[in-house]
């Protein structure tokens, strides 16, 4: 089996392995160990800053492993413009370390002068498509490079939306040419919480744009008509269901670079090496097909 890789992937791509967030209680851990990952994913917001231990590990970490930048921050769903301020910091932070990929979410979390600690749903319409498109374009120019626009995890929707959001993701690929970061763990909780089928619903996103893949951990609940629903908490490890979905997107796409993210209850580095282990896997089975 032979695949393609994404033409929309930047020259410095990650490679096509498994890697993990990069966490500051791991630092001594990473320098001392050299665990074999493929590369490590930051937060853009936790380095905005020009010193301190962030910095001093990161720059030592970075002297072995590729880095993937992740923005949570920019708002890029905001009916209003972006905040330049932030922009001109991520753009600093990426000068410094030149990361082989830079990502953020389809969402907003600002609204006037206040900042939303959330990633939250827009409505899927054409003012909305033309303000993230324009957004884009302007991370991108200032930025330098192209981006990947990470698929949301949603607990509600817009009843004014007239594009589903496979749609609206497809249109914004074309228009900015933008890539996309496909997490597999939003897909999935996204569909059940909205009763539709996931492999449908992944089917009509622009996967040949896909220059990223991210994988985590779901908690469950239920809502008040008594629904399964499903909240992206990075909590716990990746699910049956979303190994499985990872297994049949390689299948259909080729090895791409792959993060296990864990942003709550954090445990080992050992014990998220081994997670890793098991995407770096799936990946080498399709290298070898």
């Amino acid at each position: 089996m032979t695949h393609s890789p994404s033409p929309h992937a930047p020259a410095g791509r990650l490679p096509a392995r498994a890697g993990i967030g990069l966490k500051s209680q791991h630092y001594r851990d990473i320098l001392d160990t050299r665990p074999a990952l493929g590369f490590f994913e930051i937060h853009a917001e936790n380095y905005m800053v020009d010193g301190g231990p962030f910095h001093h590990y990161l720059g030592l970490i970075c002297q072995d492993y590729p880095l993937s930048i992740h923005g949570v921050g920019l708002s890029i769903g905001a009916d209003q413009p972006l905040d330049e301020a932030h922009l001109d910091r991520l753009a600093a932070l990426i000068e410094r370390y030149q990361p082989a990929s830079f990502s953020e979410h389809l969402a907003w979390s600002t609204h006037g002068e206040v900042f939303l600690n959330d990633l939250l749903p827009l409505a899927y319409d054409e003012a909305s498509l033309a303000r993230v498109c324009r957004h884009i374009d302007e991370v991108q120019t200032r930025l330098k490079r192209p981006m990947l626009l990470e698929n949301p995890a949603t607990y509600l929707e817009f009843a004014s939306s007239s594009l589903d959001e496979a749609e609206f993701i497809a249109e914004v690929v074309q228009r900015t040419g933008c890539g996309l970061l496909l997490d597999l763990n939003n897909a999935y909780v996204s569909c059940i919480n909205h009763g539709r089928n996931v492999r449908a619903y992944l089917a009509a996103l622009p996967l040949h744009a896909a220059g990223e893949i991210h994988l985590a951990g779901f908690a469950e609940d239920s809502d008040a008509a008594g629904d399964r629903l499903l909240i992206d908490h990075h909590g716990s490890p990746v699910d049956a269901a979303v190994w499985a979905l990872y297994a049949e997107t390689l299948e259909r796409l080729g090895p791409l670079p792959t993060l296990i993210e864990r942003d709550n209850d954090i445990p080992s580095l050992a014990l998220l090496a081994q997670e890793a282990a098991c995407a770096e896997r799936l990946l080498r089975r399709e290298v070898a097909a």
